[in-house]
């Protein structure tokens, strides 16, 4: 079927049948009463949703990788200590500056 030939025809027929002026009774009272009885929509329930979300993951995230961390050291006991390296590092300007004098 030729697409442009069925769009006149659709054209033609809606172009003949002309629209009813009548407008049933009430019918504005009736959709601003059903637009009244919604419930509005609270803006601030989106934040709120959005932000429990984020706790949730960010609270999965932290028991994963503490689980990650704790079963990381129990598995290699001979691995050498972070906070004593970090401390060595952050001490050893004082300790050198010590020698100097």
């Amino acid at each position: 079927m030729n697409i442009a030939e069925l769009q006149n025809k659709l054209l033609a027929a809606a172009r003949a049948d002309t629209p009813d002026d009548h407008v049933p009774y009430a019918f504005e009272k009736r959709v601003l009463a059903l637009l009244a009885s919604r419930p509005r929509a609270d803006k601030w329930i989106f934040w709120t949703r959005g932000l429990w979300q984020a706790a949730a993951s960010c609270a999965a995230i932290a028991v994963l990788l503490g689980a990650w961390i704790f079963f990381d050291s129990m598995a290699s006991p001979n691995a050498t200590d972070l906070s004593q390296n970090f401390e060595n590092t952050l001490l050893a300007s004082v300790d050198q500056g010590d020698q100097v004098q």
